[in-house]
């Protein structure tokens, strides 16, 4: 399934409205941890996506099925074209934007990036065995994947 982002911060609350849409038949219930930390990992890459790079995006979202396997992951990825890395970032705690990779890693079980075409795609995974990390441990929890990309280093925020 997949979404066409315009670069507008309004596509943000479609984006998620659209992720919550397709939630049902997934045996992913709305209201689940599960879901809730989906939604919110689609607003932070939708809005890196809109804000840092001013280009069209797509939203993908693979849910598996009821009949699933337990262990599937959910799998997100948004796919723009502009050829910047993302680059995490340290914040100090005035300042109301920076975070949304630090979240990203801190939620997600996997999430990495590569280069698509003339752009990237960023992605992330969610295992559905297993409770969502808390939010006290959210930061510098989740494991990083570059593919593609050979030494490049994550600077830990």
């Amino acid at each position: 399934m997949q979404l066409e982002i315009r670069p507008d911060p309004a596509e943000v609350g479609r984006a998620r409205r659209w992720a919550r849409s397709r939630l049902a038949g997934s045996g992913i219930g709305a209201d689940e941890p599960l879901a809730e930390t989906l939604i919110l990992l689609v607003s932070e890459l939708v809005t890196n996506a809109v804000v840092h790079t001013g280009c069209p995006a797509v939203l993908r979202l693979s849910l598996p099925g009821e009949a699933a396997e337990p262990a599937a992951p959910v799998r997100l990825e948004v796919a723009d074209a502009s050829d910047r890395a993302p680059v995490p970032r340290c914040v100090d705690g005035e300042q109301t934007g920076g975070r949304g990779l630090a979240l990203v890693d801190g939620l997600a079980d996997r999430w990495g990036w590569s280069p698509e075409g003339a752009g990237k795609r960023i992605w992330c995974e969610l295992d559905r065995c297993t409770d969502p990390p808390q939010a006290a441990t959210a930061f510098g929890g989740g494991a990083t994947a570059y593919e593609g990309y050979e030494g490049l280093a994550y600077e830990a925020v």
